[in-house]
């Protein structure tokens, strides 16, 4: 058996809140009441009094604008 790898370790990836946001200006949107009430209560079951940017790009990657699951 080889005692290199045989593939590169993982890059560390950088935290949300220091890399740029990929989208330019006009293309962000904000995110509807209903997926707000969804990272309300996904920042609530974590135990914090409101949702930070994590359970706010949840909300935002799984739940739709009417408040459905997205697919």
């Amino acid at each position: 058996m080889p005692s290199t790898p045989t593939r590169a370790p993982p890059k560390p990836r950088t935290k949300p809140w220091t890399r740029p946001n990929p989208k330019p200006r006009p293309a962000r949107t904000q995110l509807s009441e209903a997926q707000k009430d969804a990272a309300r209560q996904r920042a609530d079951e974590g135990g914090r009094r409101y949702p930070n940017l994590v359970d706010n790009m949840w909300a935002s990657r799984h739940v739709a604008k009417d408040g459905s699951p997205k697919a």
